[in-house]
């Protein structure tokens, strides 16, 4: 199945899966070095990463939109990943907060800037009866990372004495090769001229020719992302029972794994059969998980819970793209990413602000219930939906 998927495709799976491997290895140190090796406060953590997302969501937005108006993507793609390339070796050699914020912040306008033209890339290059499938593997690809990065960072930290630079050195190997595999990996189908569009990014005439069907998806999307909060939520759920600290990144790796191993399968599932059926299905598995959590007694069940959470993930991610994709006209499909991942980042900005306020206020079991009440919300609106059409 992989064979018939085009080649750009694939690099842009193996690139995602390096970035995040390199990505992860620092990401999942970095709180600890800050606060152990330059004297943080948690303070300061929170307002670094506060901005780091923050800056990612607003520049995908505007990346996208000039990958449209350019008409090519490719250059964005690799200047993106180039721009995270280049800040990796300022983590082992920042001595004090200021390069650290530097770099997180720099990191993430080159995420923010590859991000939906990378997405629109793949349509681009994938026919449509395929595109479950080219989005099932880069997501399962760049999960490979997600989970991968921390074990790597745990096995050399456990090597070298708790040596924070030398992992930090070490990660900066996959991140030069991902910007390879760009260069040479990834060529850009030529487009044709009318698949431009007339006016600068972001103009409300560009935006008013998005159909119905797109904003559809975006406000779906954004109902189900306040259902499915950060997934801090689910290592606070497995240290309020008990669990160490030192262990608790487990709980993400079994979420990571689950959704590695299934993101692929479920997109060429998506292209050989209905695609509501199977983002219905991915709704249910997020209630599960929520009851499951909900109810939690033992850590056992936290396990479970996140397992089915790496269910939903892998069930709807990657069709959520596939619909993006379908419902954008061509000249439009990078400016159609944009907006889809700002609202979704908005949305899990304010999901996880509700999930910390239930949380502080009733406790962690009504949080996971209200998460399965929002998702409840976003399948009747799926099968409404789907009715109406």
């Amino acid at each position: 199945m992989l064979a018939r998927l085009p080649k750009g495709v694939i690099a842009l799976g193996l690139v995602s899966l390096c970035m995040d491997l390199s990505s992860e290895m620092i990401h999942s140190l970095l709180p600890l070095f800050l606060v152990t090796t330059l004297g943080a406060g948690a303070l300061a953590v929170g307002f670094i990463e506060g901005v780091a997302e923050a800056t990612a969501a607003i520049v995908k937005v505007f990346s996208g939109a000039l990958s449209d108006w350019l008409g090519k993507r490719k250059p964005l793609v690799l200047l993106g990943y180039g721009l995270a390339a280049l800040t990796k070796p300022l983590f082992p050699l920042a001595t004090g907060l200021g390069t650290i914020l530097t770099a997180r912040f720099v990191d993430r306008i080159g995420k923010g800037m590859r991000g939906a033209p990378r997405d629109a890339l793949i349509a681009d290059l994938t026919p449509k009866e395929q595109r479950g499938a080219a989005y099932g593997l880069r997501q399962a690809l760049d999960t490979v990372g997600a989970f991968a990065g921390p074990l790597v960072a745990m096995a050399l930290m456990a090597a070298s004495g708790d040596n924070f630079r030398l992992v930090f050195w070490v990660a900066v190997v996959p991140a030069i090769l991902c910007v390879l595999l760009i260069v040479f990996g990834v060529e850009e189908p030529e487009r044709p001229a009318a698949a431009k569009p007339a006016h600068l990014p972001l103009h409300r005439a560009t935006l008013a020719l998005l159909p119905p069907r797109f904003w559809w998806v975006v406000a779906f999307a954004a109902v189900l992302t306040l259902a499915r909060f950060s997934e801090a939520f689910l290592l606070l759920r497995a240290s309020d029972l008990g669990l160490a600290v030192t262990w608790t990144p487990l709980v993400l790796i079994i979420m990571n794994l689950v959704y590695a191993a299934s993101a692929y399968p479920f997109g060429h599932l998506a292209d050989n059969g209905s695609r509501h059926h199977l983002l219905a299905w991915g709704i249910v598995f997020l209630i599960a998980a929520d009851l499951l959590l909900a109810r939690a007694g033992n850590l056992w069940w936290v396990g479970g819970g996140a397992a089915l959470w790496g269910l939903h993930m892998g069930a709807t991610q990657g069709l959520l793209a596939v619909l993006v994709a379908d419902s954008a006209p061509l000249e439009l499909r990078g400016t159609a990413f944009g907006v889809f991942n700002l609202a979704s980042g908005l949305a899990l900005l304010a999901a996880s602000v509700i999930a910390g306020a239930l949380w502080a206020t009733l406790g962690p079991a009504l949080t996971f219930y209200a998460g399965a009440a929002f998702s409840a919300i976003a399948l009747g609106g799926l099968l409404f939906g789907r009715r109406a059409a």
